[in-house]
């Protein structure tokens, strides 16, 4: 049975969504930037109904400030509380244990705010490293980009019969150049900071997202040097931000299933 409850955070109101079932194990799904609780395409909505479908309670809600919750929306920074609130919710249905899901910047904000919230697993989907300066993609993905077009000739003949806007290239290239900024790199270190206390971590990267590459290259560097035996990381080939595709969203299904048992 699906059902609406409300759950009381830091004086506000928060809707969620619960998928029931009879285990003992739930899954707390924390969704990113200003999404509502049902997901990008119905992909949360679809994610809890076939996780309490496989006998684990799912809980998904809207963070202060969005959707139908009450408060203002202070982003993913302010999120402690909410994720705190929702995961008591979820085990006064009985949950004994609790496997926390979130994509983007809820990813990242999980990482930061597990503790709080008592989480005993997380499954991180794409976290979030980049706090962009501009409208431009992060720079390790225009280095990805770049790097896949070059080896194309069809990208050489268009650039020749100038069909490739040279303003963007020169905008891109100079992204690239540049360092990252002090906020990025402040991010990335509070987030390997984080991880490196956290429970049993699974990351999972949509190989040509463009945050799944700005964290892939991000965790190669020192930051993340505390976690390399605590975190593992899976990768889809899919550029699929949202797990949009049939076959992104069951390759998705079964990572969560496996978290569950």
């Amino acid at each position: 049975m699906r059902r609406l409850i409300q759950i009381p955070c830091a004086g506000e109101t928060l809707v969620g969504t619960l998928d029931e079932a009879p285990g003992k194990t739930g899954l707390l799904i924390v969704s990113g930037g200003n999404e509502i609780r049902c997901g990008a395409h119905r992909g949360m909505a679809l994610l809890g109904q076939r996780v309490a479908e496989a006998g684990y309670p799912a809980l998904r809600f809207d963070r202060r400030g969005i959707g139908d919750s009450t408060g203002a929306n202070g982003g993913f920074e302010s999120a402690a509380e909410d994720i705190a609130a929702a995961a008591t919710a979820l085990r006064e249905t009985g949950v004994t244990r609790i496997v926390a899901f979130g994509n983007c910047d809820a990813a990242t904000a999980l990482a930061f705010f597990h503790r709080a919230a008592g989480v005993d697993s997380l499954l991180l989907a794409n976290p979030w490293t980049i706090e962009a300066a501009d409208d431009l993609p992060p720079a390790a993905a225009i280095r990805s980009h770049y790097a896949q077009r070059l080896k194309d000739p069809k990208e050489w003949l268009r650039l020749l019969r100038g069909g490739v806007n040279i303003g963007n290239i020169i905008k891109g290239l100079a992204k690239v150049s540049r360092k990252q900024s002090q906020v990025t790199d402040g991010l990335a270190t509070r987030l390997g900071t984080a991880l490196a206390s956290a429970p049993p971590t699974r990351i999972l990267l949509a190989k040509g997202d463009n945050t799944a590459i700005a964290f892939a290259e991000a965790y190669r560097g020192s930051a993340f040097d505390a976690t390399r035996t605590r975190v593992s990381i899976e990768t889809l080939d899919s550029d699929s931000h949202s797990f949009a595709r049939v076959a992104d969203k069951d390759w998705l299904f079964e990572r969560v299933l496996a978290a569950l048992a």
